[in-house]
Formats: C-alpha cells, structure tokens, sequence
C-alpha cells in the first residue's frame, strides 16, 4: 500500500463531491483530523472505512489502497463515467425515412427481456413480500432496553432481554442449515419480555398499513416456562381496536401459534401489540402478519405488475446477495430460517438495517418464474458453498427420484424436476466488494471445479462466469480457462444518474444519460467481443441499469434511457454475441415501485412494457430510433426520439395502414415524472406513414402489412 498516493486518491475524491474534511468524517463516524492524516498519508483507514469510502466513491477498495482509478467495465458497486457518443445528442432530433422491405430472418430473443431478482434494497420486504412487519426475527442488537429495533415497549414494568446464540449459547427460534459456515453475527436472536409481578407487558409495532375488509394471518413462534394467555391486538391510528384474540402459550419448546385477524376499515398507521398480563417470561423467535390470499407469501398485486413487464427470464439471487446467500437454509420452514446479515451491510440492503429476512427460497423462486412465464436464472456461492454443495443444488432442482436431492425435493411436494438450464457461477468476480476468489487465476481454478460438479450432475447447463470486463487478464486467465465449461460471461454496466438539482444543467445531465448507452455500453460490450476474439464466449449483459435507482423515484430520463438500452440490445445482439439480457432490477428498483396500498410501473417500466410486444417478432426494420417487427400480419414499430427539447418526424415507408397507435409522452425529465399516454396521430397515404413525436417520448403503431413484403 502506497500511503501517500491512497491519501492522494481520499482527498481528490472528496474534492469531486465537494464535501469537506468534517463532512467525510461525519459520513464515517471519524474525526476531520483522522481524515487530514489518511490524506496527508500519515495513517490509513481500517478495512470498514475502506468498505465505507468505496461505496462513497464508487470505486472498489483495490482503487483507494492503490490510489489509481482503474478503467474497466462497471458493476452496481461503481457506475460508469461517459465518454463520446456515436451519435451526437444535439442530432437526437433530426427527421428519420425507414423503409420497410422483406422480413429479415431474425427475431428479437426473450432472452433481452430478463430481469434480475435480488434479496436486497427492499425487492422482497417492502416490495414482493407479502409481509407488513418489520424486523420480524429480531435482528441486529436491541435498543439500549433490551427491545428489538422497529418495535415498542408495552407495559412499564416489563424487562426486555436478547436471546442471541452467538452471544449466550441460548437456542434461538431461527437458524441456519447445518452446512452453512458463513460467519456472521445478530443473525439468530430471540426476543425475551418478563414481568417480575403481574401488568401488562409486552412489544408492539406501529405504521403499519391495514387494507378495508382483509383478514389477517397472524403467526408466531413462541415458548414460556409456564403455561400463559397472550393477547394479540390490531389497533388503528386512534388505538381504536379492531381486532383482539387470546393464544394460549404452552410451556416448554417452541412452537408455532396461528390466529385469523380481522381488519374492517382501512387505515395507514395501525399497530400490532403482543401482551400478557401474568408473571413470567415469554421468548418470541419470530413473527408473521400477512393478509390473507396471497402467493407462497408474495403479493399478488405486485406480481401482476411483474408480469405487466414481460420478463422472460429472471436471475436469483443476485447480484451482492449471491455472496451472501446459502440455498439449504431454505430447506428450513420460512419462518424458522435465519437472516442474513451482508457482508457489505448497508450498502446492499439499506431498507432492513443491512439484513436480509430469508423471505424465499428455490422452491418460490420456481414457482414466481411459472406464475410469470419466465426461464429461471440461478447465481451460485462459490465462497461460501462447495462445490459438492452447489452440484447438490442442480440436483435438488433438476434431479429425479433416483438422486438424493431429487427424493427430497419430491417429499417437500414439488413432484416435477425444475430443470433449472442457466446458472452463474458467482457474482462480480474482479470488483473487490464480493467475498471469495477475486483475481482471474484464482477465480477461474475455483469455480472450474464448481462447474465439473454441476455438470457431472446435469450435463446440458448454460453455466455463466463472472469477471471484471473488459479486461484482458480476465480474457486471458478467466474466460477462455473456463471455456470449456462455461460458454457465456457475465457482463455488467451502470450509469451514474445525476440529481437535476441546477435547472441550468438539466438538459446535460439528461444527455450524458441517454447518451450513456451508445458511449459507455455499446462500447464496453464491442470492446469485450474484440478481446475475447472467439465467437463461441457469448456475452450476458445481466446487469443494466441507472445507479442508485434503490433511493429514489423514477424519472422519464430513466425511461427514455431504457428504451434505448433496449433498442441498443435488439440492434447488437447478433453482431456482438449477446445471447441474454437483464435489468436490474424490477421491483424498487427502476421499472416497478411499491407502496403498501399499490404497486405501480415507473416510466422505465412503462418503456419495458411498451417494447415487449417485439419479442419473438421477426424483424423488418431497425435503426437507432426505430425497431419494427412482424407477428402474424400485424407490424409493430416502435419509435422513440431522445432529444431533451426538440420534435422529432419520422417517415416511414412502403408500410401497411395504421391499425392503433399510441405515445408516451412527459412535460419533464426530472425524477418523480412519469409518462403521459396518449393516442398518436399518424398521417398515412400511399403506403407511407408520417408522425412526429415530441421531445423525450416514445410512440407504439400497429401497421397492416403490406403484401409484397410478406
């Protein structure tokens, strides 16, 4: 470690986010002085502040102890900076003539149209999962009474006390599979309420959203040293009690209690409250409240956005997660499994104090790509599971009766094999932030035996590897080592969003986005095509998106952005070798926002949706701005003009009759704008149409086809 040249690094990326000394030490809990010596290069910072100012910087940590930006492609650990465009954006509105002519032999794959599916930034709690309480298994450390984070005291005179196994030895409700040997800490607690005399006591839980006329499961898990009634009771904003029911806690181990709980009225601030009124101590291992019909524990109107979509194929479990993930603690009963607390904390899972809550396991996944119609993605643990490990996953989801894991999968009630084809070994292998092998010589030898394992069990795989591209010692020492049993690398990019705050740069920030595409992502896949220099490596590009899109709202910027990553993708994906494509990621995350009384499309995703009518057609036309493709007799061209201020005309030539169309359109860019929709005017005659669309928006016409072209 160069010390003078990390402190060099420090201050100049401080500098570029025109934060002060005092204002870098308030992020990291430091004083100024420490970060004027890290500066200086009189001291160095310890392992979390590097984990901390990485995060901050968008760098990885190598870069901070080395002191050198490294120019390489981008994960969602660091966003991509931009370079130039091929097509300049003040030209954005210039007029375009397509002609239609015959049907190429080529169709738009689905397998453009993935989308990832990540335990982290609130996708599953807050978001899929139809959960409403927090912090339901007791993570982390209590507050400074001895009550678990996210819920509140009930009763003076009760005394609250952790049941930690990693501090007390204490068993805990949760747990992890016997072969899980992530260390980790917090992760398996229990809630301990005594009264020392008789008063009611106990926790409770507030801001909770109770939809009108639902019935509730309330379940929880639960032990005494004496027999107990417990009282459990849905409160609204004004403590107006909707509902109350007693349970009767019997002494001894855990077990599990069910009640049905009735909600009348709905109202945005109810509470749940847990009591008793007897001397004694009652331990909670974990607690659910869910309404009533939804899908293995997923809300059903969040699903049905998520089919709104179109996502063919969906990647699971990360992303970051993936490295923190062990797919046999899901072979536990959900509300027994233990959370996990990140390796990187915060950074990945903000929303629940930096754990995950173990919400989904293989057998849900499954079950939500069936209920979607798309092809399951699996990303693999090569850190923490062994190769033995990870082959025993392909075989509990493509197995049959004659393996072990095939007979247990069957006895859970999932008769039918998964046949689960793509899985990736390891998630952003190079970048730094990810535990496990992360330079391509180690890398490669590692999950080789990973993929050999999984391969002897299921033969026919697409196995994908990980890697820091482009970059020829991953070429050289990753991809093609591992050739012979993984034919696809992952690829990942991300554009750094800015904030708009200064409305004189709104068009130059709106520009560097959608310029992105073609400067910074066109050019990273064509540069890792011209590395890897052998046709038979396809590219995954399994991770795209604008950065940061997990702490806020979604703009029209991001949906004009997306339409243009997806034209880019439709336009390249033969020339370039990408034979897949996901998002990332759909819920919270970009193109679908939850709230607890709806879920809604943002404009990215109001732009998949409108693009996925291509899939499976046969292309007629394609160009920058234009995408059309043929279904039966039906043409369907999509046109999008990307200029921040000016109308865009398109001519459109030897085409059939307009049969519908409709545009996408927004006053603004900025972030908590949305598209308009609207129906298009379209001018045809003569086997010619004519539109123009306005500044930033999208438009969808449905055409006869012509018969010549047929």
């Amino acid at each position: 470690m160069n010390m003078e040249r990390c402190g060099i690094f420090i201050k100049n990326a401080r500098k570029n986010l025109n934060m002060t000394q005092q204002a870098l030490g308030e992020y990291l809990a430091v004083t100024d002085r420490a970060i004027s010596k890290w500066e200086r290069g009189l001291s160095c910072p310890d392992i979390d502040n590097l984990k901390n100012m990485a995060h901050l910087f968008h760098c990885s940590i190598a870069e901070i102890v080395n002191g050198i930006r490294l120019e390489t492609t981008q994960s969602s650990y660091r966003p991509t900076e931009t370079t130039a465009a091929s097509t300049p954006t003040e030209e954005y509105h210039k007029d375009v003539t397509v002609t239609f002519g015959n049907i190429l032999n080529r169709s738009i794959s689905p397998l453009l149209f993935g989308d990832n599916l990540e335990h982290t930034r609130g996708c599953i709690f807050g978001g899929l999962s139809a959960e409403i309480l927090k912090n339901r298994k007791f993570i982390s450390e209590p507050d400074r009474f001895g009550c678990a984070h996210d819920w509140y005291p009930v009763g003076t005179s009760a005394y609250f006390s952790f049941v930690n196994m990693g501090y007390n030895g204490n068993p805990s409700y949760t747990k992890h599979h016997k072969d899980h040997r992530m260390p980790r800490r917090n992760e398996c607690n229990a809630q301990n309420i005594t009264n020392f005399k008789p008063g009611r006591s106990g926790i409770g839980q507030k801001e909770l959203y109770f939809r009108k006329d639902t019935d509730y499961e309330f379940v929880f898990a639960a032990k005494a040293f004496e027999e107990m009634t417990v009282t459990v009771t849905l409160l609204g904003a004004d403590r107006t009690v909707y509902d109350s029911k007693n349970i009767s806690v019997q002494p001894g181990e855990y077990r599990e209690y069910e009640i049905m709980l009735h909600i009348p009225n709905e109202d945005a601030d109810g509470s749940l409250e847990i009591t008793f009124d007897c001397a004694g101590t009652l331990t909670i291992g974990a607690v659910s409240l869910m309404p009533t019909g939804h899908f293995r524990g997923m809300r059903r109107d969040v699903i049905e956005k998520i089919k709104e979509l179109g996502i063919t194929l969906l990647r699971w479990p990360g992303g970051n997660f993936a490295g923190d993930y062990n797919w046999k603690d899901g072979l536990l009963p959900r509300n027994m499994r233990a959370p996990y607390q990140s390796s990187l904390w915060l950074h990945t899972q903000p929303h629940t104090s930096g754990y995950d809550f173990h919400e989904f396991n293989t057998d849900d996944f499954i079950a939500l790509c069936r209920e979607i119609g798309a092809e399951p993605y699996i990303t693999i643990n090569p850190a923490w599971n062994t190769p033995v490990e990870n082959a025993q996953w392909v075989e509990y989801c493509n197995g049959d009766e004659t393996t072990e894991y095939g007979r247990i999968r069957m006895e859970r009630g999932y008769k039918e094999p998964y046949n689960v084809q793509f899985w990736g070994l390891g998630n952003e292998a190079g970048h730094g932030h990810m535990e496990g092998p992360n330079v391509p010589e180690e890398y490669s030898k590692v999950v080789h035996e990973h993929a050999v394992h999984m391969l002897n069990v299921s033969p026919n795989l697409i196995l994908l590897s990980s890697g820091y591209y482009p970059d020829m010692n991953w070429v050289k020492y990753a991809a093609k080592p591992l050739s012979d049993v993984s034919s696809v690398i992952s690829l990942h990019n991300y554009v750094l969003f800015p904030d708009f705050a200064d409305p004189a740069k709104r068009k130059e920030h709106y520009n560097q986005v959608v310029s992105s595409v073609e400067k910074d992502f066109l050019r990273i896949v064509s540069s890792t095509r011209e590395q890897l220099a052998d046709d038979r490596i396809k590219i995954s590009f399994d991770e795209w998106n604008a950065y940061h899109a997990w702490f806020r709202r979604g703009s029209v910027c991001e949906g004009i952005f997306t339409a243009s990553m997806l034209n880019m993708l439709f336009r390249n994906a033969d020339a370039l070798g990408i034979i897949m494509a996901c998002h990332f990621e759909s819920v919270n995350e970009g193109a679908l926002q939850v709230y607890p009384d709806r879920a809604v499309l943002s404009p990215t995703g109001q732009a998949i949706s409108l693009m996925k009518e291509h899939i499976n057609g046969m292309i007629c036309a394609m160009e920058e701005d234009i995408v059309a493709t043929r279904k039966h007799s039906i043409i369907t061209c999509t046109l999008l003009n990307r200029s921040y201020d000016k109308s865009k005309k398109f001519r459109l030539e030897n085409c059939g009759k307009p049969i519908s169309s409709v545009l996408y359109s927004s006053e603004d860019i900025v972030p908590n704008t949305e598209f308009e929709i609207h129906e298009l005017p379209v001018f045809w005659q003569d086997n010619y149409a004519e539109v123009t669309l306005p500044p930033h928006s999208i438009a969808s016409i449905h055409m006869e086809i012509l018969q010549e072209n047929l």
